[in-house]
């Protein structure tokens, strides 16, 4: 064999890997952060609830404060969408609706991605009392993976990414009502 056919031999091994790979990832995905916030537990759940409170704390959305927003509903209840369209291309342009209110609890959203990717997705807050000044906060976004998404999630660690930019809107979220 010549050093051509072995690097030939060696990409096609490394595509056959990724290949693999992504077809035992497993279809419905789910990435989920955390934070515990001192502050009672209602009081949380009340700033979060509201979608125009999440530019206070959004990585996404504060990555562009020229982003032009549109609201359509009454915040904090079941169908209220939060449109956005940034010139950003890591923001892009989508919407994000209120699916599911549980007072106290927990929030259901429905992501809509328009660009700079279409793609649709879950979302959902919960709130957990630890103590009367303590409220543990979690943030998952979930779905479905094509097998096209299943390669990109292994080549540019999408997992990983999502997870840090979730954790980092839960500091930010921290730093906003810990400062009230």
């Amino acid at each position: 064999m010549n050093t051509f056919e072995i690097m030939l031999t060696i990409i096609a091994i490394l595509i056959a890997i990724l290949l693999i790979s992504a077809a035992s990832l497993k279809k419905d995905y789910t990435i989920k952060r955390e934070v515990v916030i001192n502050k009672p537990k209602q009081e949380v759940f009340n700033f979060i609830r509201l979608l125009r409170n999440h530019s206070k704390f959004n990585k996404w959305t504060m990555m562009d404060p020229n982003m032009r927003m549109e609201y359509i509903g009454i915040d904090g209840t079941a169908g209220f969408v939060s449109a956005w369209d940034s010139d950003v291309k890591n923001v892009g342009k989508g919407e994000q609706e209120i699916k599911k209110v549980m007072d106290g609890e927990r929030i259901d959203y429905n992501l809509r991605f328009i660009k700079p990717f279409e793609g649709k997705a879950g979302a959902f807050m919960t709130t957990e009392s630890i103590s009367d000044r303590q409220t543990r906060v979690n943030w998952a976004i979930n779905g479905e993976r094509n097998f096209l998404l299943k390669i990109m999630y292994i080549i540019m660690s999408m997992e990983k990414k999502l997870g840090d930019d979730l954790q980092t809107g839960l500091k930010n979220l921290k730093v906003v009502l810990e400062k009230e």
